[in-house]
């Protein structure tokens, strides 16, 4: 049976253990002068630019897991402010963006695994509930689905050590079903990996580009005041759709994603 470490996120979807220092010790024999040396602690938790890793990146603040497999950081999805509309509408996920200087990228979650048994792992989706506000009258937006497009993987590690990702559209149809995103086959996904969805134009795989600005009425760049400022870009990789038929209130409706990683046995 897999071992699951399980994490969960508010997603905000449309509104009309601190960790140990590695440590080194050394001991030295009395023949032949040579030496060994032991390591202890754990791998120091860093999040990385998922276009170039073998920068670091400041996302801000995520929950994460501990231990040698592990989540280092997770997307808070933000599927941004729009008009009701009786017709079918599509809208974008912001863009992820950093308060360090790197420019905005797809929305990503970053795993880092240094098990010594390399058996592999798997990472799958779960949306708990529809997208809802229990303070409305019409409650949930019925209907309503998130997808994840445009998958691809990114590691300072050889690309032959890479998960394998979907190349199809992830639709979460099903609320309360696991979706798979991601699986290392045994002696793969060693290391730190992104699992990113969508990239920008100057991403170094030849990635199909995803993001644009968001621009307001006076045709002006959208500002996030949370990133110093800096424009609001939309990820056409992660998207929520909502039929024109179903209800909607202006107000702000949330659901809860539950991503899994597994270990493989």
């Amino acid at each position: 049976m897999k071992k699951k470490r399980i994490f969960i996120l508010i997603v905000v979807a449309i509104a009309v253990t601190s960790v140990k220092p590695l440590s080194v010790s050394a001991e030295t024999t009395s023949h032949s002068g040579s030496g060994t040396v032991k390591f202890t602690g754990e791998y120091p938790k860093e999040i990385v630019d998922p276009e170039h890793p073998d920068k670091a990146a400041d996302p801000g603040s995520t929950p994460t897991t501990d231990g040698p497999l592990r989540f280092d950081f997770v997307p808070h999805l933000n599927f941004w402010n729009n008009e009701i509309s009786d017709k079918d509408q599509t809208y974008f996920a912001n863009a992820q963006l950093f308060l360090d200087g790197t420019g905005a990228r797809g929305n990503f979650v970053q795993i880092s695994d240094y098990r010594e048994n390399k058996s592999g792992w798997s990472l799958q989706v779960r949306q708990e509930t529809q997208l809802k506000n229990e303070t409305t009258k019409n409650k949930e937006l019925n209907g309503a689905v998130i997808s994840f497009d445009q998958s691809w993987t990114n590691s300072i590690n050889d690309s032959i050590f890479a998960p394998i990702v979907s190349k199809e559209v992830i639709r979460i149809n099903n609320i309360g079903e696991t979706y798979d995103l991601a699986q290392a086959k045994a002696g793969t996904g060693e290391g730190t990996w992104s699992i990113i969805f969508g990239a920008t134009i100057d991403n170094q795989q030849g990635r199909k580009d995803t993001l644009s600005p968001r621009i307001n009425q006076n045709g002006q760049p959208i500002l996030d005041p949370d990133f110093k400022n800096q424009p609001v870009y939309q990820n056409e990789a992660v998207s929520l759709t909502v039929p024109g038929k179903t209800k909607k209130d202006p107000v702000q409706y949330e659901t809860v994603l539950t991503w899994v990683l597994s270990e493989l046995p």
